[in-house]
């Protein structure tokens, strides 16, 4: 990004930001003006990030989401560079297992849900304490449409996802009226971490949805700030679905 707007006062947090739709997310931030803190496992590909959104609006903090130690930093680290952290936007993920889930392995069940979910909460904790219980903001987590309705093969990811609307509800009935909490549930994004999806078959993946392509991360990305804008000040609780309308399939006929 090479021309960046006026400050808009606001400071965001958006973990798993290094690539993909958290990137996506943080893009969106930056470009309508807030300062923003990433967070990433891989400190390089955190930098790199850091460097295409604006270093002197965007830091970087690396580390596992579901490593405690790490929230608190990652939190600290916004509160000293910016003064506040109005937006939380959940998006670190994972899904390390494809197949049924009546085979899968209950170890691999506890990390998606360690991870997809329990980070989302600590991460939503602290930032509350920090800035938002005082001061007001909102928070974003990104669930997916796999927590709506099944989802062959990824079974364990979209019960964590399931989870995570569910704890949208939550968090937004116990945070208001000072905190506004939603989610955004994405069909399939091209992305690296959902390559397995459609790689080397995305026209026909594609061709699937009544809008006729695949998610972008820029896509959840005006979601996401749509949520953490004025513009929804009487938005909380909800799960906004951004399929591409795959969900009209289910119809008759």
């Amino acid at each position: 990004m090479t021309e960046l707007p006026e400050l808009s006062g606001k400071a965001a947090l958006v973990t798993g930001a290094s690539r993909g739709i958290g990137y996506g997310v943080a893009e969106a931030l930056v470009a309508r003006g807030d300062r923003v803190v990433i967070t990433g496992r891989n400190e390089e590909a955190l930098k790199e990030a850091v460097e295409r959104l604006g270093a002197d609006r965007v830091i970087g903090v690396a580390g596992k989401a579901h490593d405690l130690a790490h929230q608190a930093e990652a939190v600290e680290r916004a509160m000293e560079a910016f003064g506040r952290v109005d937006f939380l936007v959940n998006n670190a993920g994972t899904n390390p297992v494809f197949g049924p889930i009546a085979d899968v392995d209950l170890d691999v069940a506890r990390k998606v849900f360690e991870t997809n979910v329990i980070s989302a909460l600590g991460f939503a904790q602290k930032t509350w304490h920090a800035w938002q219980r005082e001061n007001g903001g909102a928070i974003v987590n990104i669930a997916s449409v796999a927590g709506i309705a099944p989802s062959p093969f990824i079974g364990a990811y979209g019960v964590s996802k399931a989870a995570m609307i569910n704890l949208t509800q939550q968090l937004a009935h116990e945070f208001a009226p000072k905190v506004r909490v939603n989610a955004i549930a994405p069909a399939v994004v091209k992305t690296k971490f959902a390559e397995a999806l459609y790689e080397g078959r995305e026209e026909e993946a594609a061709a699937a949805y009544p809008l006729g392509r695949l998610g972008v991360p820029s896509d959840i990305g005006g979601a996401a700030a749509f949520l953490t804008s004025a513009q929804s000040d009487w938005v909380t609780g909800q799960t906004l679905v951004v399929d591409g309308g795959i969900f009209l399939n289910a119809g008759v006929g």
